[in-house]
Parts: structure tokens; C-alpha cells; sequence
């Protein structure tokens, strides 16, 4: 196994081994869902520390957009047309690339609906998208890593892999289950230098949330339930994808980062009088 820091100068001692850490020059990176939101922005924010970035999306056109924009801005990108819950489509896009260092996975969907009213096949909708392409993208990314002995995994999970509300009962056992095969592939794939990763946001402003941000009374709700007050835009994850990508994060493998703006440590949101 290669050593993840060799490519650094003492790094102890040396000042410009440091400033390496993010350095993601020559990287091949693919990012699912690249067409919008989270994934478009992970792509920018990948090509500006240097990384080859390859767009995928079930919308060509939408990866074709992003890709164009970042080639425009002086960046290395490509762009293909990916459906995640079909992995001769996921595979067929890895092998295009020459070797695979880092996999960033986005889609999710949501059917916001009580528990009791969910149908089987809105079930098997958000599963399927959610868990098992999740799954699909992991396992062909996993193979090529593990065959390299190197490579970074990172997927997007959610605040909803440790609370939930009414209405989300189905999404977020998938972010869970998102959560735990993380952990699974860390385990199994460590000690060959393969890291695994998750990602949780709050409440970002994506395509996914545009029913709660047209209803006002909902969307400042939710602003208020953060420590920050307000909703995050997508570039705001950019920040933990690239440190999860580069050799900044060489020990870190197996956990959730959360980008919550404090969600999770704010009980309520209420401020007694004390």
C-alpha cells in the first residue's frame, strides 16, 4: 500500500508540504449528480484545487452545462450521462476514466408523505434512488479502488440519518442505510488504502428542497431550527468534499462530517429565560 503522505516533503518540518494537503492536481475525480445543486458545486470546487473532474448526471445536457462552465473557468472537465440505479451506466463512466481517485455521489429524492399514506412503490422509488444507487455507485467505485490500493469514497448523506420529522420516515432510512454501507466499505477496504466517507447537510438550498423554500412559513422554520438561522447554499459543502478528496483527510475514513449549521446541536431552537 502506498503511503498517503509520501507525496508530501517531511511534513512535519516543511511549510510547503502543508500548503500541499489540498493539492488535487491530476486527480480523476467523477461526481454523480453533478448537473445541480451539491454535485454541480463539488465539481467547481474539485477542478479549482486541480482535480479532473468527470460530470455525470441523468440529464446530459445539465453535466454538459457544468463541465462547459468549469473548462470556461480554466479547469479540466468532462461530462457523460449517468443513471445511478443502473450500474452498467455507473461502470461504463468509470471505466472511461484512466485510473479513479475519488467518487462523489449526490442524487436523493424525497416523498414527503405520513407514514401511513406511503405506497409500495413510492417505497421502492426512494430506495431505489437513494439506497441502492448509493449502493451501485459504491460497490463500482470499491472494486477499482481496491484493485489500485488507493482512492476516496464520499457520499451524501443527510441530518436525517440522525433525526427525523413527519414525513421523511422513508428517506431517512435511506440516508441511514447511506450511513452504515459507508461505514461497511471503510471497514472492509482500509487497510488497503481505500477511505469511505459521508457527508451530512442540513437544509441546503437544492432543486430537492424547493417545496419547503416556496412556502415560506416552512422554509424560515427550518432557518430558524440551525444555530446559523439561515439555510446553506450549495457551495457551502465544498469545503468538506475537497478535504475529503485530499490528502488533508489521509486518517479519516468511516465517518459522518456534518455540515449541519448547528441542526443537530440546537435543541428546539427555543431560548429560555434564563
Amino acid at each position: 500500500m502506498t503511503d498517503p503522505i509520501s507525496s508530501l516533503t517531511d511534513i512535519n518540518t516543511d511549510v510547503t508540504g502543508y500548503k500541499q494537503l489540498f493539492e488535487l492536481t491530476g486527480k480523476q475525480i467523477m461526481i454523480i449528480g453533478a448537473g445541480s445543486g451539491i454535485g454541480a458545486a463539488a465539481a467547481h470546487g474539485l477542478a479549482a484545487f486541480g482535480a479532473q473532474v468527470l460530470c455525470t448526471d441523468i440529464a446530459q445536457d445539465a453535466a454538459d452545462a457544468v463541465a462547459t462552465s468549469i473548462i470556461e473557468q480554466g479547469g479540466s472537465a468532462q461530462s457523460k450521462a449517468v443513471n445511478i440505479t443502473d450500474k452498467a451506466s455507473i461502470e461504463a463512466a468509470m471505466d472511461s476514466l484512466g485510473q479513479l481517485d475519488g467518487l462523489v455521489c449526490t442524487p436523493s429524492i424525497n416523498v414527503r408523505k405520513p407514514f401511513l399514506e406511503l405506497t409500495p412503490d413510492e417505497f421502492d422509488k426512494v430506495i431505489g434512488i437513494n439506497l441502492k444507487g448509493s449502493f451501485l455507485a459504491m460497490q463500482a467505485a470499491g472494486a477499482r479502488m481496491k484493485a489500485q490500493q488507493s482512492g476516496s469514497v464520499v457520499l451524501f448523506s443527510s441530518i436525517r440519518s440522525q433525526v427525523v420529522e413527519p414525513g421523511q420516515s422513508i428517506y431517512a432510512a435511506t440516508k441511514a442505510g447511506t450511513l452504515q454501507m459507508v461505514r461497511g466499505l471503510a471497514s472492509e477496504l482500509g487497510e488497503l488504502g481505500v477511505r469511505v466517507n459521508a457527508i451530512a447537510p442540513g437544509v441546503v438550498e437544492t432543486p430537492l428542497t424547493n417545496p419547503i423554500r416556496n412556502q415560506p412559513d416552512w422554509y424560515n422554520a427550518y432557518a430558524q431550527k440551525g444555530a446559523l438561522g439561515r439555510w446553506a447554499q450549495p457551495k457551502e459543502m465544498v469545503g468538506a468534499v475537497v478535504y475529503l478528496m485530499s490528502e488533508a483527510s489521509s486518517f479519516v475514513t468511516g465517518t459522518l462530517m456534518l455540515v449541519d449549521g448547528g441542526w443537530t446541536a440546537v435543541d428546539g431552537r427555543f431560548t429560555p429565560p434564563l
